[in-house]
C-alpha cells in the first residue's frame, strides 16, 4: 500500500512538473549540515522550477540525508519527522524568486512572507493567528506582535500586523468594539 501511494504521489508530482520561459537570474541556495538551512551560492531562473525535480540536492534533511530519503517506508517506520519536512526560509526565497522571474510579482512577496514565517515557533504562530482574528486583541496587543516579528528578523510579517491594527481600529474590530 504504501508503495502505491508513493508511486501514485511520484506520477501526480512529475504530471505537474512544468513552467519554463523566463530567464531572470536570482541566487539560490545549496545544501548545508544543518535541516532546512542553505546558503546562495549560485543563479536561480525559471528553468530551475519545480526545485524537488531539478535541484533536490539543495533540499536537506540534515543527518546526511536529502530529499530521497522522504518514501512512505520512511515515514511509516517514523525515520521521517515533521521537523524534517518542514521547509526552508532558503527554498521558499528561491521559490519566490522563480515566480518574479515567471513575472509573478504578488507570489514572490507571499514565499518571502511565509520565509519570515519559518523564523516563528508553530505554537507561537498560532497564537498569533488567532490574535489577528476579529474582536481578539487591543491595538496595543497586535502592536507588540509587529514589534515581535521585527524583533525575529520579519519585517514583512510585521509591516502587515501594523496594517491589521489600522484597519481593524478603523473598522471596529479591536478587543472591546463588538
Amino acid at each position: 500500500m504504501a508503495n502505491e501511494l508513493e508511486a501514485l504521489i511520484r506520477q501526480i508530482v512529475s504530471e505537474i512538473d512544468g513552467a519554463k520561459g523566463n530567464t531572470t537570474q536570482y541566487s539560490a541556495p545549496h545544501t548545508s549540515s544543518t535541516p532546512n538551512t542553505a546558503v546562495v551560492d549560485r543563479v536561480v531562473t525559471i528553468e530551475d522550477y519545480p526545485i524537488s525535480k531539478k535541484h533536490p540536492e539543495w533540499i536537506n534533511l540534515g543527518q546526511g540525508r536529502d530529499l530521497s530519503h522522504i518514501t512512505m517506508d520512511n515515514v511509516m517506520a517514523g525515520h521521517i519527522t515533521m521537523d524534517d519536512l518542514k521547509i526552508s526560509p532558503s527554498i521558499l526565497k528561491a521559490q519566490g524568486q522563480i515566480a518574479k522571474a515567471g513575472g509573478r510579482d504578488q507570489i514572490e512577496l507571499n514565499f518571502s512572507r511565509a520565509a519570515e514565517m519559518t523564523k516563528v515557533s508553530d505554537k507561537r504562530l498560532l497564537e498569533m493567528y488567532n490574535a489577528l482574528r476579529p474582536y481578539r486583541s487591543s491595538k496595543q496587543e497586535l502592536l507588540d506582535i509587529a514589534s515581535e516579528l521585527d524583533g525575529l528578523g520579519a519585517p514583512i510579517c510585521a509591516n502587515f500586523v501594523r496594517e491589521a491594527a489600522e484597519n481593524y481600529e478603523r473598522r471596529k474590530k479591536l478587543k472591546g468594539d463588538n
